[in-house]
């Protein structure tokens, strides 16, 4: 018989395949733009290799943050390893590349929808982690308001 410690990795394969879903979702949306009142708030691991951020945000977050995809955004490019994005940070516009891997959640509060890659117990380099317990820093835009430094929120409040 075969060892057996060998298992299928669900939870590995559930993560790519969620991971495949949002890039079809960010892709659909550089597109066409954010249909509705949809709007996506996307944390990530900003030490993860391939984050690419600048040296002023990695100082402030030198953890994690979490980004808004809502009322100001471009160049919105989504690629097979990541996507990339110039956001406003205080009337400073700011380019980021986010590799999947580095991904910890991705939420639509719009229509209840999120999802958090947890934690992996081995030692995989492109496993994602989070921890929903930590307050998450993003930049939040709005299209006829001033514009703001970036705020801290809780993701709890999205989550049933």
């Amino acid at each position: 018989m075969d060892d057996v410690t060998e298992t299928i990795d669900y939870g590995g394969m559930m993560h790519d395949a969620m991971r495949g879903l949002i890039a079809r979702v960010l892709r659909r949306v550089a597109d066409k733009g954010l249909p509705g009142d949809h709007h996506f708030f996307i944390s990530f691991d900003t030490n993860h290799p391939g984050v690419e951020i600048a040296d002023w945000l990695r100082e402030r977050y030198p953890e994690d943050m979490t980004i808004v995809l809502q009322h100001w955004y471009e160049g919105l490019d989504v690629r097979e390893d990541g996507f990339s994005v110039t956001l406003n940070f205080g009337d400073t516009p700011e380019s980021l590349n986010v590799p999947w891997a580095a991904m910890r959640t991705f939420v639509d509060p719009s229509v209840e929808f999120g999802f958090r890659f947890e934690n992996r117990d081995d030692d995989d380099p492109d496993g994602p982690g989070g921890n929903d317990d930590e307050e998450a820093p993003f930049a939040d835009i709005e299209d006829d308001a001033p514009r703001q430094e970036a705020e801290v929120v809780s993701l709890d409040r999205f989550r049933k």
